[in-house]
């Protein structure tokens, strides 16, 4: 497959977490398109699963989805920040737990159609109770489910956000369920 080389982007917006062009693209017949581009820094996802082989997810309102949503914590990597960084920073924000063992097990790009967004995927096992204060704008709820109650989840559709089912079935195939 060839490229789309791009002609001439025009920048409509620049934000904290997301900024938004147009590139005009010559496509490899000759003629020119326009390409609605979300650029976005990327994201961490995480399975904290603790000794009893229970996940801890998240209950949060999902403003863009006007839902209360159950899911693996993650959050957004910042600036010069390494995806396992963040990935620790996150877990202890959202859950108040750090984690001895760390594994990535996956990563995908969440809309690769308009969004350059990459999630990795971690598993956290051997969990402590770490200090760390939440995000100021945040309003969690904690839910410990067990690793085996994960497919009636997800396949009821209690669990319905794609990093959380991706997530989830990766960690259910890296522990042998």
């Amino acid at each position: 497959m060839s490229q789309e080389p791009a002609i001439h982007t025009r920048r409509l917006y620049e934000g904290k977490i997301l900024n938004l062009r147009i590139d005009t693209v010559e496509l490899p017949s000759g003629r020119q398109t326009e390409r609605e581009i979300i650029e976005h820094a990327g994201c961490v996802a995480i399975v904290p699963l603790d000794a009893d082989e229970k996940v801890i997810l998240v209950r949060q309102y999902r403003k863009a989805a006007e839902q209360l949503m159950l899911e693996i914590p993650a959050g957004c990597i910042e600036s010069g920040e390494q995806p396992i960084d963040c990935a620790k920073r996150e877990l202890a924000e959202e859950t108040k737990f750090s984690a001895k063992n760390w594994k990535q097990i996956g990563y995908f790009f969440t809309s690769p159609g308009f969004c350059t967004e990459v999630m990795y995927l971690f598993l956290a096992t051997g969990l402590m109770p770490d200090a760390l204060d939440a995000d100021y704008d945040e309003n969690i709820e904690l839910v410990y489910v067990p690793i085996t109650d994960v497919y009636g989840l997800i396949s009821s559709g209690e669990i319905r956000d794609a990093k959380s089912i991706a997530g989830l079935l990766m960690a259910l195939r890296e522990r042998g369920y």
